[in-house]
């Protein structure tokens, strides 16, 4: 099984719902703790919507796919060959060289105002990774490691923006002393057909190079009609108004997404919004992503009504060759632990209609 098609899984799951959990329970826009299947039946609908009620229907029954769509560039397909070898990479913690521009580099630091550590400051001695020029760290924070050797010790001076959100930060001078622990350097294999037989062959099901590079050129075109698709439900449907249930399930899950951030690092959720989010309040993380959380619950409601239109249902023994196909197992114990057999019934449903969207559809 070629675990490509995770390309299509990930596109499905991204526009169903742009911000997933991964089954914590511990934030919600009411006061009940939130699940990944709240409001969603067994069967993958909404409970208590009629999805058609909401949406007037394009005509879905043989969309037309522009040839172009399926025009993939050698350079997309690069693309998806350089991440599969980057999974084969080996890392080097190289010590003897000084950290430049686009480096990755592991780091502690123990920030503070006037002299007083402050909340969030610090790595605890852990260390953490950032990537010169990526990594979105304040003011000049990480352009000010260049030049320095694994083993330095030295003082980071920056600023807080004025509208920091946090009162004690605001536009407030810090010093950061921060020592560079090392710097990550990668090398990939060469890409060859012993290689692709011998590191490949059992996970993707392929042998050589050739049929490495068919696969995902065949997977990248699926994906992109899928997208097609996907768009072209949304853009030619007209959506009559929108389940206040599903919009806030959207947002519950975006902020599901940044609360279980904020336990890996340990902090409070209104502190991680703030330190490392950019958002100086949960209303204001809201607001600012309103356009996106509706533009999902906008698909989703599409996609339900499609199936109620067109009778789409499923059923749980959907769900194992769903995994078998997009993940290369049909053990989906761990998924169903976190996120529900509700969320799964949904996920597989809405690739159902997908798959019978894109059966009917016609080349131009």
């Amino acid at each position: 099984m070629k675990q490509t098609k995770r390309i299509l899984a990930l596109l499905l799951a991204l526009s169903m719902i742009v911000f997933a959990g991964c089954g914590s329970k511990t934030i919600g826009t009411s006061s009940k703790p939130f699940a990944n299947s709240d409001g969603i039946k067994e069967n993958g609908f909404w409970e208590g919507i009629k999805a058609r009620k909401y949406v007037k229907l394009c005509d879905y029954s043989s969309i037309t796919i522009p040839s172009e769509t399926r025009a993939i560039t050698g350079k997309a397909v690069q693309s998806e060959i350089d991440d599969i070898l980057s999974d084969y990479a080996v890392e080097n913690k190289a010590t003897d060289r000084a950290v430049a521009d686009g480096d990755s580099v592991n780091i502690d630091y123990v920030g503070s105002v006037d002299g007083v550590e402050f909340d969030g400051g610090s790595t605890k001695g852990t260390g953490t990774d950032v990537v010169i020029g990526k990594t979105n760290y304040i003011d000049d924070f990480l352009q000010q490691l260049i030049g320095h050797k694994p083993g330095e010790s030295f003082d980071v001076n920056v600023t807080f923006p004025e509208d920091y959100g946090v009162e004690n930060l605001n536009g407030k001078d810090a010093v950061f002393a921060v020592t560079i622990n090392y710097i990550t350097e990668s090398s990939v294999p060469e890409l060859t057909d012993a290689f692709v037989s011998e590191q490949l062959s059992v996970s993707h099901g392929w042998k050589t190079v050739a049929e490495m590079k068919a696969d995902i050129l065949n997977d990248l075109q699926e994906a992109a009609i899928t997208k097609y698709i996907q768009d072209y439900i949304i853009g030619n449907s007209t959506i009559k108004s929108l389940p206040k249930a599903i919009l806030e399930y959207q947002q519950n899950s975006m902020m599901l997404y940044y609360q279980n951030y904020a336990n890996q690092y340990g902090m409070e959720f209104d502190e991680f919004l703030k330190t490392y989010a950019g958002y100086a309040t949960k209303e204001e993380l809201l607001e600012k992503n309103l356009e996106d959380n509706t533009k999902s619950a906008n698909y989703s409601l599409v996609m339900q009504a499609i199936a109620e239109d067109a009778g789409i249902s499923v059923t749980a023994d959907d769900v194992a060759p769903y995994f078998l196909k997009y993940f290369n197992t049909d053990d989906y114990s761990e998924y169903e632990t976190n996120f529900g057999m509700p969320y799964l019934m949904q996920v597989v449903l809405y690739q159902k209609v997908l798959d019978f969207l894109k059966s009917n559809a016609v080349s131009a």
